[in-house]
């Protein structure tokens, strides 16, 4: 059974984030149901709440949106419905028409969508999807909202009587308005409108020679309008035909809202079901807004929350457009309970306040903004002492508060248990107060209550020290500008920077010396250690970093080298391929060429024949059996090899060359290079004599193969001899 007071509650802020939340619901009944969320009792109920907003918050990054859920409220419509021989006008059964039609469409996608929502779709399973009360309502309402004709016989017969009679009523009138128009008895407007009745506009002093009923005057009573006689008749009828019309639907609109009442419970469930769907999506679209996640949620004894955010700090400081400062914190059976200290506005009450509010906030039902590795357990209760609590209408001071907590403390602290307390110790003499709040301390550590503590109180420092389970831990300060660093490292008590910070503030020296004369010299001797360890502590903590920085970026040094190691390799293997090729080339083109000597000496075709023949079988003994397609590959990738090594090599060349200009102060003339000239590259040795030249490059014949190259890479060796 897990239980969180309220004013614990107040105390972390909590019905702050639900008025938040709310701001998210779209109607009046989801903004009622946000406001009243608390911590949920039961852990089942819970888990499967969080699964719900999770969910919903998935289908934001997808393309399989839920749909909307709006509706409004037919709370009265299902008061009238539970009274007998009521029944419900149209705007409310339109109402029950649209709320019919968005629940159908979600159930009905949710069922599609089972896969990606299964627990939502597991929800949505105890609601019906019914067709016939918009179907019946359709039967009777039309789109305009009114009521059809053929809603029963008897309103259809009715319907038509009175339009035969506004009928004879308008040709009656006609009649009249022309009759007397002919005898100029009528004003210039000639007819007017009164009580939703057509009526004669005739002057005040032919009134008498008109025969019919006087229905009113103008202001100036120069106007008498006059309903014409002929025309009294039918409107009788016609009212009388409007009544029973009026009766009729009134009958019908029965009818209909007692076929309606057998489906109350269900109505209700839409309402219900309708409303959670509001609170779970208002839920989801905070949970976006500040960037929160569903941890890990374990059953062992462990919180671990990584870089976690205060929410309310975090949307207050995203609209001034300033960074907030995320904390990483860990509670588990090894350490249970930490004890924060250091100096005023360095962020140890944020730091508590977040832990604190977060462990609600996820207990609620409402997904908290935190690193996905987090990981957090369910306490049974959460009890905080925030904040000063003094009392002037209960005339309690606030050490007298304190006590009172301490002692609802002591009565419900135990193993599944998370205790807050602010300012630990504080209120009374700082030598009693510091040793009582040590033997409290005592207690709950031998309960294996999980805690986190904020203390000025070197003998708290001094217990967290001790005990095995218990640890300090420090929000760090810039021991230069003594700003606070608003990060909060744990393993070691922090100083107070009492005398720095006054110093800071202008207080003289002399003043500051003087003050510290009058305290014991122990206790400023342990305090300095304090101050120089945790400047040590953040000196080691930048190291570390810069530390990580490098060894970072040597990794992804050595995974380059590696990398362009193995592209070497690779290009080397296909040089070895194309060199291998080259120098067959080069010795079939030798043995073509000593058969062509020989063949030119003894003239014998037949023995030249025979000698090439059995030249093409050697070498074709050698090749693999290739087909068409293969070799075509096989080609293609030997040009490619090819052509990538000569870029290769004329990238390198362009960058030695580059290199080369730098280290030459003076640039010589450069020579102008013509056909037949002996050249080199200029990082090269091997000497070729210039074949042609076209476009700026050269070809270059070695002697046993010949190579394109860009001018601008040869430099002259020697000049053709004329």
């Amino acid at each position: 059974m897990i239980k969180i007071h309220e004013k614990t509650l107040k105390d972390l802020e909590f019905f702050a984030v639900l008025e938040q939340i709310s701001e998210y619901a779209i109607t009046s009944l989801g903004k009622e149901a946000v406001s009243s969320i608390i911590p949920f009792e039961a852990e089942t109920k819970l888990k499967r709440e969080l699964d719900y907003v999770n969910e919903y918050l998935s289908s934001f990054d997808n393309d399989n949106r839920i749909p909307n859920h709006g509706f409004e409220p037919i709370t009265k419509e299902i008061q009238l419905l539970k009274i007998e021989n009521t029944y419900l006008e149209v705007p409310s059964l339109q109402k029950l028409v649209s709320i019919s039609l968005t629940v159908n469409s979600i159930v009905k996608f949710l069922d599609k969508f089972k896969e990606y929502y299964s627990e939502l779709y597991q929800y949505s399973q105890h609601i019906e999807v019914i067709t016939s009360i918009i179907e019946q309502v359709d039967a009777v309402v039309d789109r305009f909202g009114d009521i059809k004709d053929d809603a029963s016989p008897q309103l259809l017969e009715l319907r038509k009587e009175i339009n035969k009679l506004k009928g004879k009523i308008n040709s009656s009138f006609s009649s009249a308005l022309n009759r007397y128009h002919g005898l100029d008895y009528l004003d210039d407007i000639r007819e007017s409108v009164v009580d939703n009745r057509r009526v004669l506009a005739v002057k005040a002093m032919y009134r008498r020679k008109v025969k019919g009923a006087i229905m009113g005057g103008s202001k100036t009573g120069s106007i008498v309008y006059i309903e014409p006689e002929t025309t009294l008749q039918h409107t009788r009828e016609l009212n009388n035909l409007e009544y029973e019309e009026k009766e009729e639907v009134i009958k019908i609109l029965k009818e209909l809202t007692n076929y309606i009442r057998l489906f109350l419970p269900l109505l209700n469930d839409y309402q219900s079901f309708l409303t959670k769907i509001d609170v779970i999506s208002a839920k989801a679209k905070y949970a976006k807004s500040i960037n929160a996640i569903l941890p890990e949620i374990t059953d062992a004894r462990e919180l671990n929350l990584i870089n976690a955010y205060h929410p309310l700090l975090f949307l207050t400081n995203k609209e001034k457009g300033e960074k907030t400062f995320p904390q990483s914190i860990s509670l588990r059976n090894e350490k249970r309970i930490i004890v924060i200290s250091g100096p005023n506005a360095g962020g140890k009450s944020i730091t508590l306040k977040t832990v604190g509010l977060l462990q609600a906030m996820l207990q609620s039902g409402i997904l908290i903004p935190v690193h996905e590795r987090s990981k957090a357990c369910l306490f049974d209760r959460i009890i905080s002492d925030i904040g000063d609590n003094q009392s002037i209408e209960n005339h309690l001071s606030t050490y007298s508060y304190r006590l009172k907590q301490m002692n609802y403390f002591l009565k419900k602290c135990n193993s599944k248990t998370l205790f807050l307390i602010d300012e630990f110790g504080t209120g009374s003499d700082p030598e009693l107060g510091g040793a009582l709040a040590e033997t409290f301390l005592e207690v709950f550590y031998e309960r294996k209550a999980f805690g986190i503590i904020t203390t000025h109180y070197s003998n708290l420092k001094l217990l967290a020290n001790e005990l095995p389970h218990m640890q300090n831990a420090n929000m760090l300060f810039n021991e230069k500008s003594l700003e606070p660093m608003y990060k909060l490292v744990t393993g070691q008590a922090g100083s107070s920077f009492t005398f720095e910070v006054a110093q800071k503030n202008g207080i003289p020296y002399s003043l500051i010396n003087k003050s510290k004369k009058k305290i014991e010299r122990g206790k400023v001797r342990f305090d300095a250690t304090i101050a120089k360890l945790q400047k040590q502590r953040s000196r080691l903590e930048k190291t570390e970093q810069s530390l990580k920085a490098n060894e970072k970026k040597k990794l992804s040094e050595a995974e380059k080298l590696e990398l362009t190691n193995a592209k070497i390799q690779k290009k080397l293997e296909s040089f070895q391929e194309l060199y291998d090729s080259n120098q067959r080339l080069i010795y079939l083109g030798q043995k073509v060429n000593d058969l062509a000597e020989k063949f030119q000496n003894n003239k014998k075709k037949r023995e030249l024949m025979a000698e090439l023949f059995r030249l093409v079988q050697i070498e074709n003994s050698k090749r693999k059996k290739m087909s068409a397609k293969q070799k075509r590959s096989e080609k293609a990738k030997e040009n490619q090899i090819k052509q990538e090594a000569e870029k290769k090599v004329e990238i390198i060349r362009r960058k030695k060359k580059a290199a080369k200009k730098k280290e030459v102060v003076i640039d010589k003339p450069k020579p102008i290079l013509k056909v037949g000239d002996r050249v080199r590259m200029h990082d090269g040795r091997a000497v070729g004599s210039i074949d042609t030249i076209e476009k700026n490059k050269a070809t270059v014949n070695y002697g046993l193969f010949t190579t394109n190259v860009s001018l601008d890479l040869l430099e002259l060796v020697e000049a053709k001899k004329k």
